[in-house]
Protein backbone atom coordinates (compact mmCIF):
# COMPACT_ATOMS: atom_id res chain seq x y z
CA UNK A 1 0.00 0.00 0.00
CA UNK A 2 1.44 3.71 -1.01
CA UNK A 3 1.84 6.17 1.47
CA UNK A 4 -1.08 8.05 -0.54
CA UNK A 5 -3.35 4.86 0.19
CA UNK A 6 -2.20 4.60 3.66
CA UNK A 7 -3.02 8.02 4.43
CA UNK A 8 -6.51 7.75 2.31
CA UNK A 9 -7.20 4.93 4.23
CA UNK A 10 -6.71 6.32 7.70
CA UNK A 11 -8.71 9.42 7.13
CA UNK A 12 -11.70 6.74 6.42
CA UNK A 13 -11.61 5.41 9.71
CA UNK A 14 -11.66 8.52 11.58
CA UNK A 15 -14.55 9.77 9.64
CA UNK A 16 -16.08 6.26 10.06
CA UNK A 17 -15.69 6.41 13.42
CA UNK A 18 -16.89 9.96 13.73
CA UNK A 19 -20.14 8.60 12.15
CA UNK A 20 -21.00 5.65 14.56
CA UNK A 21 -20.21 8.00 17.44
CA UNK A 22 -22.81 10.52 16.08
CA UNK A 23 -25.02 8.27 15.22
CA UNK A 24 -25.05 6.10 18.82
CA UNK A 25 -25.32 9.92 20.38
CA UNK A 26 -22.74 11.29 21.82
CA UNK A 27 -23.30 12.84 25.53
CA UNK A 28 -24.48 15.98 25.62
CA UNK A 29 -22.06 19.01 27.11
CA UNK A 30 -22.21 19.72 30.81
CA UNK A 31 -24.55 22.81 31.27
CA UNK A 32 -23.14 26.28 32.31
CA UNK A 33 -23.26 27.78 35.48
CA UNK A 34 -23.74 31.41 36.26
CA UNK A 35 -21.66 32.42 39.26
CA UNK A 36 -22.64 35.31 41.56
CA UNK A 37 -20.32 37.98 40.12
CA UNK A 38 -21.85 37.47 36.91
CA UNK A 39 -24.98 38.83 38.22
CA UNK A 40 -23.77 41.59 40.48
CA UNK A 41 -22.54 42.83 37.40
CA UNK A 42 -25.53 44.19 35.84
CA UNK A 43 -27.02 47.20 37.33
CA UNK A 44 -29.85 46.51 40.00
CA UNK A 45 -32.89 45.22 38.29
CA UNK A 46 -31.30 44.45 34.71
CA UNK A 47 -31.83 41.44 32.92
CA UNK A 48 -29.23 39.24 32.49
CA UNK A 49 -29.81 37.02 29.20
CA UNK A 50 -28.01 33.70 29.19
CA UNK A 51 -28.45 30.05 26.50
CA UNK A 52 -30.81 27.72 27.12
CA UNK A 53 -30.10 25.16 29.64
CA UNK A 54 -27.54 27.60 31.65
CA UNK A 55 -27.79 26.86 35.40
CA UNK A 56 -27.71 29.15 38.25
CA UNK A 57 -25.07 28.81 41.35
CA UNK A 58 -27.06 29.20 44.46
CA UNK A 59 -25.61 32.24 45.56
CA UNK A 60 -25.96 33.65 41.74
CA UNK A 61 -29.56 32.84 42.63
CA UNK A 62 -29.53 35.02 45.76
CA UNK A 63 -27.79 37.54 44.01
CA UNK A 64 -30.29 37.97 41.49
CA UNK A 65 -33.52 38.03 43.50
CA UNK A 66 -31.47 40.74 46.20
CA UNK A 67 -30.95 43.10 43.48
CA UNK A 68 -33.89 42.54 41.22
CA UNK A 69 -32.26 40.69 37.99
CA UNK A 70 -34.18 38.64 35.84
CA UNK A 71 -32.41 35.64 34.11
CA UNK A 72 -33.93 35.31 30.46
CA UNK A 73 -33.08 32.38 28.67
CA UNK A 74 -32.68 32.20 24.79
CA UNK A 75 -29.14 34.27 24.36
CA UNK A 76 -25.74 34.28 25.41
CA UNK A 77 -24.91 38.17 26.03
CA UNK A 78 -25.66 40.87 28.85
CA UNK A 79 -28.46 43.39 28.62
CA UNK A 80 -28.91 45.71 30.60
CA UNK A 81 -32.51 47.10 31.92
CA UNK A 82 -30.14 50.87 31.41
CA UNK A 83 -27.85 51.30 28.75
CA UNK A 84 -24.59 52.95 30.62
CA UNK A 85 -22.94 55.77 28.47
CA UNK A 86 -18.97 56.06 29.39
CA UNK A 87 -20.00 59.93 29.71
CA UNK A 88 -22.50 59.46 31.75
CA UNK A 89 -21.98 60.60 35.45
CA UNK A 90 -22.12 58.98 38.65
CA UNK A 91 -25.17 59.96 41.07
CA UNK A 92 -24.45 62.08 43.64
CA UNK A 93 -24.76 59.89 46.68
CA UNK A 94 -26.26 63.10 48.82
CA UNK A 95 -28.87 63.38 45.94
CA UNK A 96 -29.71 59.92 46.44
CA UNK A 97 -31.81 58.45 48.07
CA UNK A 98 -31.62 54.33 47.94
CA UNK A 99 -35.48 52.53 48.03
CA UNK A 100 -36.68 48.90 48.00
CA UNK A 101 -40.14 46.83 48.94
CA UNK A 102 -41.14 43.81 48.94
CA UNK A 103 -44.69 42.48 46.88
CA UNK A 104 -46.64 43.66 49.34
CA UNK A 105 -44.77 47.69 49.05
CA UNK A 106 -44.08 47.28 45.50
CA UNK A 107 -46.98 49.53 44.23
CA UNK A 108 -46.19 52.17 46.64
CA UNK A 109 -42.41 51.81 45.92
CA UNK A 110 -43.61 52.66 42.10
CA UNK A 111 -44.96 55.68 43.57
CA UNK A 112 -42.66 56.99 45.75
CA UNK A 113 -40.06 56.63 43.05
CA UNK A 114 -41.19 59.47 41.19
CA UNK A 115 -42.25 61.63 43.95
CA UNK A 116 -38.30 61.40 44.97
CA UNK A 117 -37.62 62.43 41.63
CA UNK A 118 -39.65 65.16 41.31
CA UNK A 119 -38.03 66.56 44.68
CA UNK A 120 -34.42 66.45 42.74
CA UNK A 121 -33.68 62.89 44.14
CA UNK A 122 -31.96 60.02 42.43
CA UNK A 123 -33.60 56.86 43.12
CA UNK A 124 -31.91 53.70 43.59
CA UNK A 125 -33.45 51.16 43.38
CA UNK A 126 -32.80 47.80 44.52
CA UNK A 127 -36.32 45.96 44.18
CA UNK A 128 -37.96 43.88 44.04
CA UNK A 129 -39.55 44.62 40.71
CA UNK A 130 -43.18 43.11 40.56
CA UNK A 131 -45.71 41.86 42.70
CA UNK A 132 -44.05 38.27 43.06
CA UNK A 133 -43.78 37.14 46.40
CA UNK A 134 -40.15 37.45 47.98
CA UNK A 135 -38.77 38.33 51.19
CA UNK A 136 -38.73 41.55 53.08
CA UNK A 137 -35.22 41.17 54.70
CA UNK A 138 -33.26 41.06 51.49
CA UNK A 139 -34.14 44.60 50.66
CA UNK A 140 -34.26 46.14 53.88
CA UNK A 141 -30.58 44.92 53.94
CA UNK A 142 -29.87 46.10 50.32
CA UNK A 143 -31.39 49.66 51.37
CA UNK A 144 -29.52 49.96 54.14
CA UNK A 145 -26.08 48.73 52.91
CA UNK A 146 -26.45 51.54 50.39
CA UNK A 147 -26.88 54.15 53.26
CA UNK A 148 -24.23 52.48 55.47
CA UNK A 149 -21.79 52.30 52.66
CA UNK A 150 -21.98 56.08 51.45
CA UNK A 151 -23.89 55.20 48.65
CA UNK A 152 -27.06 57.00 49.13
CA UNK A 153 -28.21 59.97 51.87
CA UNK A 154 -31.40 58.09 52.94
CA UNK A 155 -33.29 54.91 52.17
CA UNK A 156 -37.15 54.10 52.12
CA UNK A 157 -38.44 50.31 53.13
CA UNK A 158 -41.44 49.78 52.20
CA UNK A 159 -43.71 46.14 52.57
CA UNK A 160 -47.18 45.17 54.29
CA UNK A 161 -46.56 47.13 58.14
CA UNK A 162 -43.39 48.65 57.56
CA UNK A 163 -41.88 46.23 61.22
CA UNK A 164 -39.91 43.77 59.72
CA UNK A 165 -38.19 45.99 57.34
CA UNK A 166 -37.43 48.40 60.32
CA UNK A 167 -35.97 45.30 62.23
CA UNK A 168 -33.68 44.33 59.80
CA UNK A 169 -32.60 47.21 58.37
CA UNK A 170 -31.48 48.28 61.58
CA UNK A 171 -29.08 45.36 61.69
CA UNK A 172 -26.67 46.93 59.71
CA UNK A 173 -24.10 48.88 61.20
CA UNK A 174 -24.63 52.46 61.42
CA UNK A 175 -28.40 52.70 60.21
CA UNK A 176 -31.12 54.01 62.37
CA UNK A 177 -34.00 53.14 61.00
CA UNK A 178 -37.61 54.15 61.80
CA UNK A 179 -41.34 53.11 61.03
CA UNK A 180 -43.22 56.37 60.40
CA UNK A 181 -47.35 56.36 59.96
CA UNK A 182 -47.59 59.97 60.27
CA UNK A 183 -46.24 63.47 59.91
CA UNK A 184 -45.28 63.75 63.27
CA UNK A 185 -43.97 60.47 63.52
CA UNK A 186 -41.65 61.59 60.12
CA UNK A 187 -40.20 64.35 61.74
CA UNK A 188 -39.62 63.48 64.88
CA UNK A 189 -37.57 60.54 63.74
CA UNK A 190 -35.70 63.21 61.83
CA UNK A 191 -35.48 65.86 64.46
CA UNK A 192 -35.09 63.78 67.38
CA UNK A 193 -33.25 60.61 66.27
CA UNK A 194 -31.62 61.53 62.91
CA UNK A 195 -32.65 58.48 60.95
CA UNK A 196 -31.59 57.74 57.63
CA UNK A 197 -33.77 55.19 56.70
CA UNK A 198 -37.72 55.60 56.72
CA UNK A 199 -39.67 52.24 56.68
CA UNK A 200 -43.56 52.44 55.84
CA UNK A 201 -46.40 49.83 55.39
CA UNK A 202 -48.50 49.71 52.57
CA UNK A 203 -51.56 47.94 54.32
CA UNK A 204 -51.19 50.56 56.97
CA UNK A 205 -51.22 54.36 54.53
CA UNK A 206 -52.51 55.04 51.64
CA UNK A 207 -50.37 56.89 49.24
CA UNK A 208 -50.78 60.19 49.36
CA UNK A 209 -49.63 60.13 53.29
CA UNK A 210 -46.93 57.85 52.09
CA UNK A 211 -45.72 60.90 49.90
CA UNK A 212 -46.39 63.59 52.78
CA UNK A 213 -44.32 61.39 55.09
CA UNK A 214 -41.89 61.10 52.87
CA UNK A 215 -41.25 64.95 52.13
CA UNK A 216 -40.96 65.81 55.80
CA UNK A 217 -38.61 63.30 56.14
CA UNK A 218 -36.18 64.58 53.20
CA UNK A 219 -36.74 67.81 54.63
CA UNK A 220 -36.51 67.51 58.39
CA UNK A 221 -32.83 68.00 60.04
CA UNK A 222 -31.14 66.95 62.83
CA UNK A 223 -29.63 70.07 64.09
CA UNK A 224 -30.48 70.58 68.42
CA UNK A 225 -27.09 70.00 70.03
CA UNK A 226 -29.30 68.02 72.82
CA UNK A 227 -30.36 65.79 70.08
CA UNK A 228 -27.50 64.82 68.61
CA UNK A 229 -25.58 63.95 71.61
CA UNK A 230 -28.83 61.59 72.04
CA UNK A 231 -27.86 60.09 68.51
CA UNK A 232 -24.32 60.01 69.64
CA UNK A 233 -25.12 57.47 72.70
CA UNK A 234 -27.35 55.71 70.15
CA UNK A 235 -24.19 54.93 67.96
CA UNK A 236 -21.94 54.51 70.22
CA UNK A 237 -24.24 51.22 71.56
CA UNK A 238 -23.34 49.75 68.64
CA UNK A 239 -19.99 50.18 68.53
CA UNK A 240 -19.52 48.69 71.85
CA UNK A 241 -21.14 45.52 70.59
CA UNK A 242 -19.25 45.63 67.35
CA UNK A 243 -16.01 45.40 69.23
CA UNK A 244 -17.25 42.38 70.88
Amino acid sequence: MTDEARVREIVRQVVTRTQQGQGRGNKPPSPRFVTADEVTAIPAGGQLAVAPGTRLTPLARDAARERGVRIVEGAASVTPARSASPDRVAPDPQRTVAIGADHGGYAMKEDLKKLLAELGYTPDDVGTHSAEAVDYPDFAQAVAERVSQGRALRGIVVDGAGIGSCMAANKVPGVRAALCYDLSTARNAREHNDANVLTLGAQLIGPALARDIVRAFLTTACTAERHQRRVAKIMDIERRYLRR
